[in-house]
């Protein structure tokens, strides 16, 4: 709940003017940031607006007119001079309407906000915030993650991947989506040779250069791609831990591009899953250190662990236990902001209740390890692997993922394009996606309902999480004889793969593990089932490790 700040604001549409929506809206904003708002109605004349001002001891007068611009100058210089006096006092004054009034009422000189529709919600909220309402510089922009979240609140952060096939269509891209101010954080999507051969030029394949991303090869790729988002909103940069060399690229990255949040796995991005040189066990040790490495330097961590399962059909319980793991090793390796991904659609065919459910329970485990130093900062997204090809639809589900995300309260918002099922987004696609997105962050700020409360979704959190606290007894069984903490442990919990604690479908005939759970969808839920169809409980099947 927003705290209030004690200021009070008056808000009506002026003379004539009975369009109230506008007015409505930024209200509506205003009582985010904690102001007390006053609504006097449509087609209020000027001295009922100035003597409410009066006598709710406004500190900010909010009035639109949305009209023929004319007539709105006239009004707009008479309203001007009979408020003048409230200026005086300390009054602010706040203008809305459409481009050609808005423009003659910014030839008054006398209002200290005008809003054409053209503004974005940060903007509106920088205003009702006490800060400017168009930032000119980087100085005006929060430069850490942490500082950014708290500064928007209580709109998410806008994220985004963007990574093209050559160093100059990405730094163009960059270029034009800071400049309309679509992203808070871009993420660096950059090819596989830039996250596993960077420092070892005699293990890249100039046949896959740019393959997955944009093929950045010296730290100065990354000290320009830095240099082109300084404009516009100036949006943080950050990109992936790698897959070789985790400290080296740690520094690099900071050094370079002062990378927002590392991204790193805990099982993944090693020979299990192709994209590495490590074995798991070696791979997790070394998570593990570059997990220390950023939080010594006070810098947010997210272990995108959990969808690594659900993209390959593991079972939704493993879903929770594989997130509350990657919490607890951020946690055990001094990581003070750790920012908790869900993917939401994953794996496709989750329904909104029960994906409602799976992040429900994720959250509330993951809650049981916060303390004065350690925070979980929330970040969701829409599924990569559930985007229809047919354009209209993947906009449409775009816009209904993040509105479902929206009963999570995020922090963070990633945004996943609508074009993925096709292509890899664009400057352009992301810049569209970045308008359907806000719209439904928009409409769910407005007075979403409380969708978690639903009974059906409740029960379904309650059971995910006493599954998930057997399946962790289970591994912390499987590793009881260890010096070490079973949870952290990286030969432990290689174990809990190689013998099928965890396990995922995907992984059959994997050397790394057995894959031999089977899964399907039920009732909107991924389910763990036996040979015959049926669900298999948690108890059933670890039986032998309980």
């Amino acid at each position: 709940m927003m705290v209030k700040n004690g200021k009070t604001v008056v808000g009506c549409a002026l003379g004539e003017c009975v369009h109230v929506a506008g007015v409505m809206n930024f209200l509506r904003m205003a009582e985010q940031a904690g102001w007390h708002t006053v609504f006097l109605g449509p087609a209020t004349p000027i001295q009922t607006a100035i003597k409410a001002a009066e006598e709710h001891h406004a500190d900010l007068l909010a009035v639109s007119y949305r009209l023929t611009p004319e007539t709105g100058e006239r009004l707009l210089a008479q309203f001007a001079e009979s408020a003048d006096h409230l200026r005086e006092r300390g009054v602010q004054f706040a203008f809305g309407g459409t481009p050609p009034v808005a423009e003659r009422a910014e030839a008054l000189g006398f209002f200290d906000a005008i809003f054409d529709g053209s503004q974005n919600y940060e903007e509106i909220m920088a205003f009702l915030k006490g800060e400017k309402v168009q930032a000119k510089s980087a100085l005006d922009y929060p430069t850490t993650t942490v500082e950014r979240i708290l500064w928007k609140a209580p709109y998410p952060l806008l994220r985004h991947h963007f990574g093209l096939p050559s160093m100059e269509a990405t730094i163009a891209g960059i270029q034009k989506i800071a400049e309309v101010r679509a992203l808070d954080v871009i993420s660096l999507g950059i090819d596989q040779d830039a996250q596993e051969n960077f420092f070892h030029p005699e293990r890249q394949d100039a046949r896959r250069t740019g393959a997955g991303g944009v093929p950045v090869r010296t730290a100065q790729d990354y000290r320009d791609l830095y240099a082109a988002s300084r404009r516009g909103n100036f949006p943080l940069l950050r990109t992936y831990s790698g897959t070789d060399d985790f400290i080296q690229l740690a520094e690099m990255y900071v050094e370079s591009m002062h990378n927002a949040w590392a991204a790193i796995p805990l099982f993944w991005f090693n020979r299990m899953d192709g994209r590495g040189p490590w074995d798991v066990e070696g791979s997790i040790r070394e998570h593990q250190k570059v997990m220390e490495w950023y939080g010594a330097h006070d810098i947010p961590v997210e272990l995108n662990e959990p969808h690594h399962w659900g993209m390959r059909d593991a079972p939704d319980v493993i879903f929770v236990v594989s997130a509350y793991l990657a919490a607890y090793n951020a946690r055990a390796f001094g990581v003070r902001n750790y920012i908790a991904q869900m993917m939401f659609n994953s794996p496709p065919g989750t329904s909104d209740a029960m994906d409602l459910a799976k992040m429900a329970a994720l959250l509330e485990m993951g809650a049981e390890l916060e303390n004065e130093n350690f925070t979980i900062w929330r970040q969701t997204r829409t599924g990569l692997l559930s985007y229809p090809l047919e354009p209209a639809a993947a906009r449409a589900h775009l816009s209904a993922s993040i509105y479902l995300q929206m009963s999570l309260h995020p922090h963070i918002v990633h945004i996943v394009g609508h074009t993925e099922a096709h292509h890899a987004a664009t400057a352009d696609d992301i810049i569209e996606a970045c308008l359907m997105a806000r719209r439904s962050i928009e409409n769910a700020l407005a007075g979403q309902p409380d969708m978690l409360q639903d009974p059906a979704i409740q029960h379904r959190k309650n059971h995910l999480m006493a599954e998930a606290r057997l399946t962790l007894q289970a591994i912390h069984n499987l590793g009881s004889n260890s010096q070490g903490d079973p949870f952290t442990d990286p030969q432990n919990l290689t174990e809990a793969v190689r013998l099928g604690i965890l396990d995922a479908p995907h992984l059959k005939n994997n050397p790394f593990a057995p894959g031999n759970i089977i899964t399907r969808i039920i009732n909107g839920s991924c389910e763990a089932i036996d040979g015959t169809g049926k669900i298999i409980a948690e108890k059933d099947r670890l039986a032998k490790f309980l």
